[in-house]
């Protein structure tokens, strides 16, 4: 597909979770994504990736920098899609791409929570614009616990204040409508819940 379509930058699977290989529950995002594409996109547009989901090419990837060493794990990946997606690299979903998932069991889910929080509030900071920000950072406060683990994510984010200023630069307004139209499908998702 990256071969037949060179302005593809990724293409993203179906993923099986072992090891019952039941349906990821982001699988219906992706299969159903509102984001409007070209004719030769070989599949949904999407506007994220998931990273052991997705084959991206080497030259896009290249091209924004990869991952940033800031967010290390826990929606790291958004921040590159959104950088791929600025670029003009177009991104899709395709059915018959199946990975299986084995999901570790050492891992600490508290702090793999308060990563994925700080790193989606510090994604929305450094690429959407100040009035998005503020809608969906609220939606996503609003959707995790109120514990010790979400105030550490938001006092984490918080410190990173300077950096996210910095390197502050918002995406094309063509990405930020397909963002947008992103928000309602995400609210509603099962896949997105800030647990741990």
């Amino acid at each position: 597909m990256l071969d037949a379509h060179p302005g593809l930058g990724s293409v993203t699977g179906r993923c099986l979770v072992e090891p019952d290989l039941r349906e990821d529950p982001i699988t219906p995002e992706l299969r159903f994504s509102p984001v409007p594409g070209p004719e030769w996109l070989p599949g949904p547009a999407l506007l994220g990736i998931m990273a052991g989901l997705t084959m991206v090419r080497v030259r896009a990837f290249r091209d924004v920098g990869g991952f940033s060493p800031r967010m290390w794990l826990g929606g790291e990946e958004e921040l590159l899609a959104l950088d791929l997606a600025a670029l003009g690299w177009r991104m899709c979903w395709r059915e018959d791409v199946v990975i299986h998932h084995a999901p570790s069991k050492l891992r600490d889910p508290r702090r793999r929570r308060g990563l994925g929080i700080r790193n989606t509030l510090w994604t929305l900071m450094l690429r959407r614009p100040w009035r998005s920000v503020l809608r969906r950072g609220a939606a996503v406060l609003a959707s995790a616990p109120r514990d010790r683990t979400t105030v550490a994510a938001v006092a984490e984010c918080l410190r990173g204040l300077p950096w996210v200023l910095r390197e502050r630069s918002v995406v094309p307004a063509e990405v930020e409508h397909g963002l947008r139209l992103l928000e309602e499908p995400q609210r509603k998702s099962a896949a997105r819940r800030y647990t741990g």
